[in-house]
């Protein structure tokens, strides 16, 4: 089926430079182009585009908020255009976390060709993208008290993820479980997503840097750029930054951060949330047969539902879960029992 595009820009040029690229692929065709949001609301009515591309300044009203609009009132797969989406601006995250599938950042005097190279494959991404579940997401608010069994907890995720991780930590106390998370993302993007983090939730959030221990209360992201994020030590767990090659098409890749832990596999909890692809799948499949937990983002809830059916069909997660659950689930797997509950968990 072909993918229908709706243009939403205040440049004519980039309207034009967006469209000579849509119309190029045999998977898509631009059905209409809007200068400001107002007149893209009447198109979407009118129009029924499959995926949006959306500038952040525009007259009127600006992308991020008419994004906000349209996640609630009309949820569909958008993916943002600008230069304000490059250099892992606050625009770029937060339109994410809004809702968007990914962004594309245009050059700022620069080879605007160059910069939708990949424009097209980004918006057939977006048109697989499910949005089904994103009114309801909200995990349960973080547990007033919680003991830490000694399971350290590693997260992998890719497109959708910033959304979802926001979610996980939401449901996150303070002193949380020890969590490392490989997110699929440019350097300068995860710099600016851990320090957004740290401002929103309760935990210690930050960019790992070598030597780091990994510690209850402390979150740490991989920070990408040259490096993956594993984990190092038996002992005293701590971070590690290693120097190579992309694995599964990434760099940061959940593999490396997942394979780094065999040593101590029946202390971890692997998560794997939505995305595209199959990175962290079979490292994950590795983790469980060496005794490790393994959780899996269900379909339902999960913008991408590829890494997470990956590790599903090659068995290694245990299990499928809802996203708001997630948080809820990390902790029941990661607490110590409790007299009145009779929760018990490894040490």
């Amino acid at each position: 089926m072909t993918i229908r595009v709706l243009i939403v820009d205040d440049s004519p040029t980039i309207r034009r430079m967006i469209r000579a690229r849509v119309d190029s692929d045999p998977r898509m065709v631009v059905v209409g182009e809007a200068s400001d949001p107002f007149i893209a609301r009447e198109m979407i009515k009118s129009l029924n585009p499959d995926v949006l591309t959306l500038d952040v300044e525009m007259p009127r009203m600006d992308g991020i908020a008419f994004l906000e609009k349209l996640m609630r009132l009309r949820p569909m797969p958008v993916v943002m255009v600008s230069t304000l989406t490059q250099r892992g601006s606050a625009a770029a995250l937060e339109a994410l976390s809004l809702g968007a599938v990914d962004c594309v950042g245009k050059a700022d005097g620069g080879d605007l060709a160059a910069s939708f190279s990949g424009l097209a494959d980004t918006i057939a991404m977006a048109a697989r993208a499910s949005l089904r579940g994103r009114a309801a997401r909200q995990a349960s608010p973080p547990p007033q008290r919680f003991q830490w069994n000694g399971r350290f907890v590693l997260i992998g995720s890719s497109t959708g993820g910033v959304d979802a991780i926001e979610t996980v930590l939401s449901g996150y106390p303070a002193l949380c479980p020890p969590t490392l998370i490989t997110q699929h993302m440019p350097a300068s993007f995860l710099a600016n997503f851990a320090a957004r983090l740290a401002q929103k939730f309760a935990p210690q959030v930050a960019l790992a840097e070598a030597g780091a221990p990994i510690a209850p209360g402390h979150v740490y992201l991989a920070p990408g750029g040259g490096h993956h994020l594993a984990l190092s030590g038996e002992a005293a767990p701590h971070c590690r930054l290693v120097a190579s090659d992309k694995v599964n098409g990434h760099r940061p890749s959940v593999d490396v951060l997942f394979d780094s832990a065999l040593p101590i596999a029946s202390r971890c909890l692997c998560v794997l949330l939505t995305g595209m692809g199959r990175d962290g799948s079979a490292a994950m499949l590795r983790m469980r047969r060496e005794g490790a937990e393994c959780l899996a983002q269900d379909e339902a809830s999960s913008v991408v539902f590829g890494m997470p059916r990956a590790a599903i069909e090659l068995g290694a997660a245990s299990a499928a879960v809802p996203l708001n659950d997630m948080a809820a689930r990390i902790l029941a797997v990661t607490g110590a029992a409790t007299p009145e509950h009779g929760r018990g968990g490894p040490t």
